[in-house]
């Protein structure tokens, strides 16, 4: 019996092309992109206006729900670098926000948990 084969995709030749990347991220001004790595959570602040790139209309869409960069990145087929510089012109604008993920919380010490209840059946 044969392992099943795997498709190759097709590159789409438009998603490679440095042209298109370099007018989606715009003219290199020297500003700074903003501090996000693969794992920021980004939420829409409010639904996209007819002026934003198409693009960036995308991500308001897609970011009512938080999502990471890296899951934004794979959304749109667009590299981190590109993504991340739509993202900074976006929080320029203050039509996103942007935060580290929430990381659950350790559990207290059993033993100071235990004394906070003795603490409150005293009372």
């Amino acid at each position: 019996m044969k392992a099943p084969r795997r498709e190759r995709r097709e590159a789409d030749p438009a998603l490679s092309d440095p042209e298109r990347l370099y007018i989606i991220t715009g003219d290199p001004d020297g500003s700074e992109r903003a501090a996000l790595d693969l794992v920021t959570m980004i939420v829409s602040k409010s639904e996209p206006s007819p002026t934003v790139q198409p693009e960036q209309a995308v991500i308001l869409r897609l970011c009512h729900a938080p999502l990471s960069v890296a899951e934004l990145s794979a959304y749109l087929s667009l590299p981190f670098s590109v993504v991340t510089s739509l993202l900074t012109e976006l929080l320029a604008t203050g039509l996103i926000e942007s935060r580290a993920p929430i990381v659950r919380a350790t559990l207290p010490d059993r033993s100071l948990l235990e004394a906070v209840m003795h603490g409150l059946q005293k009372l």
